[in-house]
């Protein structure tokens, strides 16, 4: 029988006070409903719906509230802007679960985090418009994090990939790209009449990643027309985010259960976005509370 692993401290990094590096959340403060949220600020919009607060922790992007909704205990937490930032959170909180702080080691019984990330978005096609709410049934990342980790082929669709590649003619300088189905118990779930599900680009930036030029120039201006043109199993490609593949895909490697669901506030074949979006996005916000809640 081999030993068990001991993690170093330059591999898992743990605060004096006992917390995660990163985020600040110590083992006792997790809880294992986590809604997950791109701007620290909207922690405060979410936490207004719970009915009794338990802690608030800042720490960087990273600001977490947990506490109770209708008698359910769950938590709050921001992850900033793009997949790095997602890889971080979801390191800690699986980190939070599954290894003894003290021993540095994997707990011998796995606990299972459900996550549902809010987000913004941009359709990629006209029938999608401001304000809609758009499930990433399937999420597609540029950004490669996922290629870094064994195993990355057992949850991935590679066929969806391969068909992808060949029908843009990905560029062999850029990431490859993996793709990770969201977790269907949670999808159903959260997902109703009121929500498309989607197939969603997550990209690894917010300008030229998504054809946005401001004054350097695109290495392919024609990207965004292939992938609005690609479809898979009769489907396209509905919207563009940041972070719902590689949120997916560590989760999935880690063992817990993950979704995306974004506001649509830009549309990007119309050329059309809406600043003010914070109605709809509460409203989302609503609709998911309630729902992760009567569910677990």
């Amino acid at each position: 029988m081999s030993e068990k692993r001991i993690i170093p401290p330059s591999q898992l990094i743990i605060n004096e006070d006992g917390s995660a590096f990163h985020i600040h959340l110590k083992p006792d403060q997790l809880r294992d409903n986590i809604i997950l949220v791109g701007d620290p600020g909207r922690v405060d919009m979410v936490a207004s719906y719970f009915d009794e607060i338990d802690y608030n922790v800042s720490s960087r992007e990273f600001h977490a509230i947990g506490g109770k909704y209708k008698g359910k205990e769950i938590m709050c937490i921001s992850h900033g802007i793009g997949p790095d930032n997602i890889e971080i959170v979801v390191t800690e909180l699986d980190a939070l679960a599954n290894i003894d702080f003290k021993t540095r080691t994997v707990k011998p019984t796995h606990r299972t985090l459900n996550m549902v990330r809010i987000g913004t978005s941009g359709s990629l096609q006209y029938d999608l418009k401001i304000g809609d709410f758009v499930i990433a049934e399937k999420g597609m990342g540029f950004d490669g994090i996922l290629n870094f980790y064994a195993d990355r082929d057992k949850v991935c669709d590679l066929k969806f990939e391969r068909e992808f590649c060949r029908h843009v003619g990905w560029d062999s300088t850029w990431a490859a790209p993996y793709t990770v189905d969201a977790d269907k118990e949670l999808v159903e779930k959260i997902g109703r009449d009121d929500m498309v599900r989607g197939y969603t680009i997550a990209a690894v930036g917010f300008y030229a990643p998504q054809g946005r030029m401001v004054r350097l120039q695109l290495k392919d201006p024609d990207l965004n027309e292939k992938i609005e043109t690609f479809r898979y199993n009769g489907r396209p490609i509905t919207n563009f985010e940041m972070e719902s593949a590689c949120l997916q895909g560590m989760a999935k490697l880690l063992g817990h259960r993950a979704m995306t669901v974004c506001c649509i506030i830009a549309q990007r074949r119309a050329e059309d976005a809406n600043t003010d979006y914070k109605p709809s996005v509460k409203r989302l916000v609503e609709t998911v509370i309630e729902r992760f809640c009567e569910s677990f």
